[in-house]
């Protein structure tokens, strides 16, 4: 799936994107960390992969975030 990332703290690894609907997902160091980048700057094409949360029907969380490459 395709995202923008919106916001990026370099010193935790964790940030939120937006989907294409505009609805804000946040993602954690391990998503980070999963997608092999060093940095992520606002307004970047990033392709993340989620999974349903644990004990919640309807959250995800996202497990992986890359940039997006054509």
């Amino acid at each position: 799936m395709q995202a923008t990332a919106y916001t990026y703290d370099p010193e935790t690894r964790c940030g939120q994107v937006l989907l294409d609907d505009g609805t804000p997902v946040p993602f954690d160091a391990a998503a980070f960390d999963a997608g092999g980048l060093r940095l992520l700057r606002p307004g970047q094409r990033v392709r993340i992969e989620m999974e349903p949360e644990r004990g919640a029907a309807a959250d995800v969380r996202v497990t992986l975030v890359t940039l997006q490459t054509f």
